[in-house]
């Protein structure tokens, strides 16, 4: 994991991306107990382009020529295969500004919050999400004043309140 955050810290260094931050099972990983995962899931802020598209072909031809390799949707980096996810909404945009820094390996690194974890596996609401959710809710992982607040601002109270009836009532 070590080269593979040293790499994409490069990349920022070197402007192709902005902020990032790691969310998904790897995210989740630094607030609950580790599961498995195959990939690191990397929200980034990336630079405009003159038409204004947003582009992942910058990061893709800068990681090439340093050693990644382009399998399916992912870059492996280090032998770690990296999804690089733009953010896409005012969530994720969020999650990325107020992500905190943890040392990994030695390495400095952007890691988002419990909460935005959350609320992110919420709206996206696969079942490996919900089991997520699950855990992060019955680990005591996650401020529930703070996720009420950030489902509040991002439109998600009623998706929620669908969860803790089907999942939590009566194990709160």
């Amino acid at each position: 994991m070590k080269a593979t955050l040293e790499a994409i810290n490069q990349m920022q260094a070197d402007g192709v991306i902005g902020k990032y931050a790691i969310g998904g099972a790897v995210g989740a990983t630094f607030y609950l107990e580790p599961a498995a995962t195959v990939d690191l899931d990397v929200f980034v802020t990336l630079p405009v382009t003159r038409g204004g598209l947003l582009s992942l072909q910058g990061i893709y031809d800068y990681l090439k020529t340093r050693g990644g390799k382009v399998e399916d949707e992912y870059i492996v980096l280090g032998g770690w295969p990296v999804q690089f996810l733009p953010s896409g909404n005012d969530l994720e945009q969020e999650a990325i500004a107020e992500s905190v820094a943890i040392a990994l390996e030695g390495v400095n690194t952007w890691v988002m919050k419990p909460e935005h974890l959350v609320a992110i596996a919420l709206r996206t609401g696969r079942s490996k999400d919900h089991i997520r959710i699950l855990q992060f809710t019955e680990q005591g992982a996650v401020d529930r004043k703070k996720l009420t607040d950030v489902l509040n601002r991002h439109g998600l109270t009623s998706k929620w309140e669908q969860f803790e009836r089907k999942y939590l009532e009566g194990h709160l």
